[in-house]
């Protein structure tokens, strides 16, 4: 994700170059003609690309809102994921009780907090397409490690293995009955965001619509030489090249909003999410094997 304020004009119009060439080289070959040789009256009355130009901004811009939304929703959803998984770990340390068997109860306890690292990492890497396990071997035994390899969805086995954790420490009487549900319960939280962010993932925006609008803002690029070359004259080149950019940048922020799972610099950071995660959950437990990068700084994709 882009972690700077300031983003360079470079990384900003480069992701529309093909587009300006294009229009930079159709407004002038316009021009030229008009200029040297009038073959054929070339001029347009203005109102014919500003009602185009009007529908156009208002189908980009519910095509913007549309994609902000669905950037903010995820964005939500990561939030709510580490206010979860600190209250999940919290409620681990606050509720087991087993003083004849302390060191089993901290290795327990250090357990499932390692695992839930690793869930955090795994689901960002899930929703990229990216799953590495040997990234979070380190935070797993060999035995769940073997166990979450025979699973399509490697967040979903992590759940279940605190799932089956929990009901250990309940058949172990490190936990109550009342607190067991208090457990569950955050788990189904953390289950219903893993869900929500699948469904932003697999949910696709529809094809129709991104080729209609872009297929109306080429046809309104094309107009718009006709309609400013009597007002401008050889300098119509350069308005319909400042009119167009800010026409595409908006459908290009559009683009890259409307998929916030992609591994896009536009993304959630879900990487820098799960390293905060990691840092709040191993000093809850007083590891003090935290993470070298707490916060980084450069822009970059996460």
């Amino acid at each position: 994700m882009l972690l700077k304020t300031k983003i360079p004009l470079s990384y900003v119009f480069g992701k529309i170059q093909k587009e300006v060439l294009f229009v930079f080289v159709y407004a002038t070959l316009i021009a030229v003609e008009d200029h040297f040789f009038h073959v054929m009256s070339l001029t347009l009355p203005l109102s014919v690309p500003m009602v185009l130009g009007t529908v156009l901004s208002l189908l980009l811009a519910f095509k913007s809102n549309q994609a902000y939304d669905r950037w903010w929703e995820a964005r939500i959803v990561w939030g709510a994921i580490v206010n979860d998984s600190r209250s999940l770990i919290r409620q681990v340390l606050c509720f087991t009780d087993a003083p004849y068997a302390p060191q089993e109860v901290h290795a327990w306890v250090e357990r499932f907090t390692n695992r839930q690292i690793a869930w955090s990492y795994s689901l960002g890497m899930a929703l990229r397409g990216k799953m590495d396990v040997e990234k979070i071997r380190r935070y797993l035994e060999p035995e769940e490690l073997a166990f979450i390899t025979k699973h399509d969805n490697i967040p979903n086995a992590l759940l279940e293995l605190h799932a089956r954790d929990l009901r250990y420490a309940l058949n172990e009487g490190w936990v109550n009955s009342y607190q067991q549900v208090e457990l569950d319960a955050t788990l189904t939280r953390l289950t219903d965001s893993m869900g929500k962010c699948e469904r932003i993932k697999n949910t696709v925006f529809p094809v129709t619509y991104t080729l209609y609008t872009h297929f109306s803002l080429f046809f309104f690029v094309m107009l718009l030489p006709f309609a400013l070359l009597e007002i401008f004259g050889v300098l119509e080149v350069l308005m319909v090249v400042a009119i167009s950019s800010s026409f595409f940048l908006i459908e290009k922020m559009a683009i890259h909003l409307q998929d916030p799972f992609e591994g896009k610099p536009t993304d959630t950071p879900v990487t820098a999410i799960a390293r905060t995660i990691e840092v709040n959950l191993k000093q809850m437990i007083g590891d003090k094997n935290l993470p070298k990068e707490n916060a980084p700084r450069l822009m970059r994709t996460m």
